[in-house]
């Protein structure tokens, strides 16, 4: 059986990382013996990373139109690459999965937050077209994913993901349910095999670790109430961004304008007493995740998702984005510190997650 993972960017050998959620499984795909080929649309030429051969849109067709493929499994189905993709070479597959893991099939402007004001998106003009375009790609995939039922598995990456596009594409669950199944995003390696050391010297008592500090959903700007608040504790934020240029930073906070790979992760965590990492919207907030699992106390939001992906973890809490003022992190801190030592909870190992998707994939034929 031959593979095709159909991605809109993908990590460049020792450059740029991009979808870093769906290289990590393809890694362990490979391991686990599965013969598969990325098609990078944004690529312009081929190329090889991670000793997986990535293909450029016009070298998958030529590869597609030869039948080389069982299988197509898509990530973020998008209507500018994937849409023509499905409706003129669909055929081709014996089976298709499609993975979804969060605005590709919901109404941003409903579901996200509002931009911070100086996003340029928040622009009217923006606006109108962000909802417009949402529409129609609602419109669409209703059409699309209803059409494909008899030959495409659909994945959704948390109960939630699921209940949002049951709300938003308007298709049935009586139609969708026995196509479809939730399988959490996994964790990076690291994550579970090491544990939180909290002995160590801590030079920070709160860390939040982000790629974008500009998204709203990020909850910067919370982040930041809450320094003012507790002037006597050190906070930690990493992420690049342009936050600061617009807002005034509490004194007690650390910025670094940079990104982090898991060994960096994993040493900014054992130098803090906990991670603040609250949010507005998650699919299920992968970051979050890989905290949790390696130890780490961590505080986050008091929001559905949270609870969801969260079930069972002692050493997680929630505050209400709504009433920061209300929120003690020393006590929610204390109160998490009486519950050490914490049981390692394998909900994200790769047992659990990644290698039910690779019996998925071999499955899905028989």
């Amino acid at each position: 059986m031959k593979v095709l993972v159909a991605v809109q960017s993908y990590s460049l050998p020792n450059e740029k990382v991009s979808h870093f959620f769906v290289q990590v499984r393809n890694i362990y795909y490979k391991q686990a013996g599965l013969d598969i080929d990325v098609l990078n649309f944004s690529a312009k030429n081929d190329y090889v990373v991670d000793d997986i051969s990535v293909y450029s849109y016009k070298s998958a067709v030529e590869k597609i139109e030869n039948r080389e493929y069982d299988v197509l499994i898509s990530h973020q189905p998008n209507l500018k690459s994937h849409l023509f993709l499905f409706l003129k070479y669909g055929k081709y597959f014996k089976k298709k999965i499609n993975v979804f893991h969060g605005h590709e099939v919901l109404n941003v402007r409903k579901v996200y937050s509002k931009p911070y004001d100086y996003d340029k998106s928040n622009s009217l003009i923006k606006v109108i077209i962000q909802e417009v375009y949402d529409k129609i790609k609602l419109f669409i995939w209703n059409k699309v994913y209803q059409r494909d039922i008899k030959d495409t598995h659909y994945l959704f990456v948390s109960k939630w993901m699921y209940d949002e596009f049951l709300k938003w594409t308007k298709i049935e669950e009586s139609k969708i349910s026995p196509a479809s199944s939730i399988t959490y995003n996994c964790i990076g390696k690291d994550f579970e095999t090491l544990v939180y050391d909290h002995s160590s010297k801590k030079e920070y008592d709160f860390v939040t670790i982000r790629g974008n500090i500009d998204g709203s959903k990020y909850c910067i700007d919370l982040i930041n109430q809450l320094a003012f608040k507790n002037p006597k504790l050190k906070f930690l934020i990493v992420g690049k961004g342009k936050f600061w240029s617009y807002n005034q930073k509490a004194p007690n906070i650390e910025w670094r304008d940079s990104y982090l790979n898991h060994n960096e992760i994993i040493d900014v965590l054992n130098k803090s007493r906990c991670a603040l990492m609250p949010t507005r919207t998650d699919a299920q907030g992968l970051m979050m995740c890989e905290m949790a699992t390696f130890g780490i106390p961590v505080i986050t939001s008091d929001i559905p998702v949270c609870h969801e992906v969260f079930e069972f973890f002692d050493n997680v809490a929630f505050i209400d984005n709504e009433n920061i003022k209300g929120v003690s992190l020393e006590e929610m801190l204390l109160d998490l510190k009486k519950k050490e030592p914490y049981q390692k909870n394998e909900k994200y190992y790769a047992k659990n997650t990644v290698e039910k998707e690779v019996e998925l994939i071999r499955n899905i034929l028989s």
